[in-house]
């Protein structure tokens, strides 16, 4: 049985109204709602105290739904890590972009701003490295992987872990030509418009 229908019974047998059963738990009506009907899962506190409520030992309580809230939870931790490297990608496309523009427009001020874009950038890198860590996934196939939810096979992930020295040395290669490349482009525009 799943937990929101475990929550349901017990609380039926009890004689208890949501309303009740949130105050017991310090929670909201509201809550033991959404527990109830698979919207959310309890934390643990709250998991402790409805099994305290219910006389069950906790055991009793999620079995059954373990499997199911670890799934809910690894969905939700690739959602976020989707989410983060999504808005990575953003700004380290805007910060390569932006550049030329805003230096050429406003001068120092536009490279005042750009400076702020690409610190943002950074920070936000970190957070992305940290979900990588996390979740030991450094490599390309590794990264699509994880963010379908799907596992390598034990040799895959030796391979994989093969390339990623490999791997992390052409990044750094591909970064500092892409670095070139654009302080490149932004002198030549510079002097083009100095010209003017």
């Amino acid at each position: 049985m799943e937990l929101g229908g475990q929550i349901r019974k017990r609380r039926q047998a009890l004689g208890l109204s949501q309303d009740e059963l949130a105050e017991r738990v310090y929670a909201t009506r509201q809550s033991v709602s959404n527990w109830e009907n698979g919207r959310t899962c309890p934390d643990i506190k709250s998991l402790l105290l409805l099994a305290e409520v219910f006389s069950v030992s906790l055991d009793d309580l999620v079995k059954g739904d373990i499997a199911e809230m670890k799934r809910h939870i690894d969905e939700q931790e690739r959602a976020a890590f989707r989410r983060d490297s999504n808005i990575f990608t953003a700004l380290f496309i805007a910060m390569i972009v932006t550049c030329v523009p805003l230096a050429l427009l406003w001068r120092w001020w536009g490279l005042a701003a750009w400076s702020v874009l690409a610190v943002v950038a950074l920070a936000w890198s970190f957070r992305v490295e940290k979900w990588k860590k996390k979740f030991d996934i450094q490599t390309y196939k590794e990264i699509v992987a994880f963010t379908e939810g799907k596992t390598l096979t034990e040799i895959e992930k030796a391979r994989e872990e093969g390339k990623r020295p490999y791997q992390k040395a052409l990044l750094a290669a591909g970064s500092g030509l892409l670095g070139v490349v654009v302080s490149l482009i932004m002198f030549w525009l510079w002097r083009f418009t100095a010209g003017k």
